[in-house]
């Protein structure tokens, strides 16, 4: 996976927003809205009440507007995506549920997080209720393909956070195997739920390919900026813990850019604290100061640029238009973010 820098091309004075994007999908996102509403229920009412907690906590919802949006971008007419944008956000919020659990967070979109709550035991159980859901609306909606594209993604995904366990506290860990961690925890459903819209739309492999394209790119860009933000952003602004990654031993790219261009005393600080002999707020504070002093957020977030071009780049086969636009702001909305 190349990581070449080119710049992302933005009219001057231009601010990028989600605003567009969330114009053009508002009248299906309530249609999904509804089927997760419904589909979160249970007669065990302690499962709509930890799945809500989390569903309803002010998250994004981009990736199930990534396949409204797609469909708009394709001219599909119909409303089998409805169901299908909800099985994505399903998706997501059970790896977020089981993701807190593993990482024993205590915030998530800036509130107690579900397992502070409500137990680990009891999280991870409604993780699986949601997963479940997920494959319920996939066989619902008839069609081979997709549930092919979601079940694949699902277990990429499952890859990509053993694979990000197993580099937790390895100081060595490359920026291509750091890539190839994002590109199957992150990127892989963003690709998913962007390509499911082309697949009902009944389009041709090119458009298709091309959705999956712009989704892979914009999920790396979007990450790339999440683990830059982890180290310069307050807990206020982005509703977790400011430095949980460096608290885990996460190696994202901040940490393995500063390692590599550091001193042999700065290589020991690192080598310590990722290994977790070094902690608390002295050791962060040391490791926030060796990450600016190397520049190393900027270059992430410069790899964040390229990837999010590369994402609009992917949208230039279709014609120019409101979905278009929506969604190219999108992808630079990912990299301009502060939360």
């Amino acid at each position: 996976m190349s990581a070449d820098i080119v710049p992302l091309k933005r009219h001057a004075g231009e601010t990028p927003s989600l605003d567009p994007i969330l114009a053009l999908t508002a009248p299906g996102m309530n249609a999904v809205n509804a089927v997760i509403l419904d589909r979160m229920q249970s007669k065990i009412p302690l499962i709509p009440a930890l799945a809500g907690h989390l569903i309803s906590g002010g998250g994004k919802r981009l990736r199930p507007m990534l396949t409204l949006a797609g469909a708009e971008l394709v001219g599909y007419n119909g409303a089998r995506h409805h169901k299908l944008a909800a099985a994505v956000e399903f998706i997501h919020t059970a790896t977020l549920l089981h993701d807190d659990v593993v990482d024993g967070s205590d915030l998530r979109r800036g509130k107690a997080a579900a397992n502070i709550i409500f137990g680990n035991p009891a999280t991870v159980l409604v993780g699986d209720f949601l997963f479940s859901r997920a494959f319920e609306l996939m066989v619902e909606d008839g069609s081979l393909k997709v549930l092919k594209i979601l079940s694949n993604a699902s277990a990429v995904i499952a890859e990509g956070e053993v694979d990000q366990l197993t580099a937790q506290r390895q100081i060595e860990t490359s920026e291509e195997r750091y890539l190839a961690i994002i590109g199957a925890k992150t990127a892989a459903l963003f690709a998913a739920a962007s390509r499911i819209a082309a697949v009902v739309a009944e389009c041709d492999d090119r458009r298709e390919q091309a959705l999956d394209d712009y989704g892979r790119n914009l999920g790396i860009a979007f990450q790339l900026v999440d683990d830059a933000i982890d180290y310069d952003s307050d807990a206020s602004t982005m509703g977790k813990a400011r430095g949980d990654d460096f608290r885990e031993g996460k190696m994202t790219l901040p940490v393995i850019l500063a390692y590599a261009r550091g001193s042999e005393a700065e290589r020991k600080f690192w080598q310590a604290a990722i290994a977790g002999h070094r902690g608390g707020d002295e050791a962060l504070a040391e490791a926030t100061r060796l990450i600016a002093q190397h520049q190393a957020l900027e270059a992430t977030r410069e790899r964040a640029r390229h990837f999010a071009q590369r994402a609009i780049d992917a949208l230039s086969i279709f014609p120019d238009g409101a979905a278009r636009r929506a969604m190219t702001q999108a992808a630079q909305f990912a990299v301009a973010r502060g939360y």
